[in-house]
């Protein structure tokens, strides 16, 4: 990873955070929302969307581990309300579903 690279990496961490559904519905009905599977990195794909970088994209979306936000993921999020985390890449919005921690009984 060049310096560059690891300054964006790094600025793109800073302005990550969490966020609820409600917040983040204006920008489904606007269709930019990006989801990112949970197993992926949310930086690391914020960070090839900030750099046009169109091998990495089209290869997450072609493997299902980053697409558009379709409405069944919506109304599922909106039921649940579940731990999300974002970040903006404008003119998107990467969403990533927060891992639930083990409970410690």
């Amino acid at each position: 990873m060049s310096d560059e690279s690891s300054t964006l990496y790094a600025k793109l961490l800073s302005e990550t955070a969490s966020i609820t559904w409600e917040e983040l519905e204006p920008f489904f009905a606007r269709g930019a929302l990006l989801w990112v599977a949970g197993d992926a990195d949310l930086i690391a794909a914020a960070q090839a969307v900030a750099e046009d970088d169109r091998a990495t994209v089209e290869s997450w979306l072609g493997e299902g581990r980053m697409a558009r936000l379709e409405a069944e993921q919506a109304q599922d999020w909106l039921e649940r309300a579940p731990s999300l985390w974002a970040v903006v890449v404008a003119p998107w919005v990467l969403v990533q579903e927060r891992a639930a921690k083990p409970s410690l009984h």
